[in-house]
């Protein structure tokens, strides 16, 4: 007799629950393939358009488990669970968490913006937020460099995409600003071509845009000349440190001195 019930009861069970639980599986099956078709759209159009692959890979996870939570949603609402709480819960979490990492969904909104809109990529040397470096890595969250002293610069992408960007590899070319003071009885066009011919000797020194050398100020000890070579970024530092050197042999070798303060020595007599 209590056998008889118990399985009475399992057979009432297996008619009320049954299609559910197979609707429940096939809503699995079907929902699964929808979500994989769905990311390999999602990648192959970020390929085609060229994403970074550190966003590629957040926007993939960030659907993937988008979707389960709704797939898995709609499952239990199939089954007979209530799901008004279940989402209102997910909701005052989703809340609580933002509200807890404002900070954070800053940087990662930067980091977004950084990757849709390139101001620049790995490999370029910029200038932001006080710090120069080559760009190493485009996080999510932050964007390491280095530094021109090998140190690592990490930066908030929040801040970064907040601020001014001076990326020096866009063009390919960088110009080279020095100053060279010489002496008042120097001979100005002498200097001047003294100044080109150093410029103009180096193999690093481009020949388009034209180095330029002219007259910057009258200075109160010395006549300022303004020298302005173009090289390639890359460059740079080299040609900074051979100018400023072959220069200071240039003008000795042409006799031209570079004034510097005097120490007169005044003797007593008696």
């Amino acid at each position: 007799m209590d056998l008889q019930v118990w399985i009475d009861k399992a057979y009432e069970l297996i008619l009320d629950f049954g299609p559910r639980i197979i609707g429940a599986i096939l809503i699995y099956i079907i929902g699964g393939w929808i979500i994989k078709i769905t990311l390999k759209s999602l990648k192959r159009f970020m390929e085609k358009a060229s994403y970074e692959e550190s966003l590629k890979k957040f926007l993939v996870n960030l659907l993937n488990w988008t979707l389960k939570i709704v797939l898995i949603i709609v499952i239990l609402g199939i089954v007979g669970i209530e799901t008004t709480s279940f989402a209102a819960i997910l909701a005052a979490a989703g809340l609580a968490v933002g509200l807890a990492l404002q900070g954070s969904l800053a940087n990662f909104a930067g980091g977004v913006l950084i990757m849709i809109f390139k101001p620049f990529k790995i490999g370029d040397l910029i200038e932001a937020q006080g710090e120069m470096g080559v760009v190493k890595e485009i996080e999510i969250f932050t964007t390491k460099l280095t530094g021109l002293s090998n140190k690592e610069i990490i930066i908030p992408n929040g801040t970064l995409s907040n601020g001014n960007i001076v990326n020096y590899s866009v063009t390919g070319t960088r110009r080279v600003d020095l100053v060279f003071g010489v002496h008042y009885d120097s001979d100005i066009k002498k200097t001047k071509e003294v100044l080109m011919n150093v410029i103009k000797s180096h193999p690093m020194v481009i020949e388009s845009p034209e180095p330029t050398v002219n007259v910057l100020e009258l200075a109160d000890s010395s006549v300022n000349f303004a020298v302005r070579p173009w090289c390639k970024t890359a460059d740079y530092w080299t040609v900074y440190f051979d100018v400023i050197e072959n220069t200071k042999i240039a003008l000795d070798m042409a006799g031209i001195e570079i004034p510097y303060p005097h120490q007169v020595e005044i003797q007593k007599k008696g």
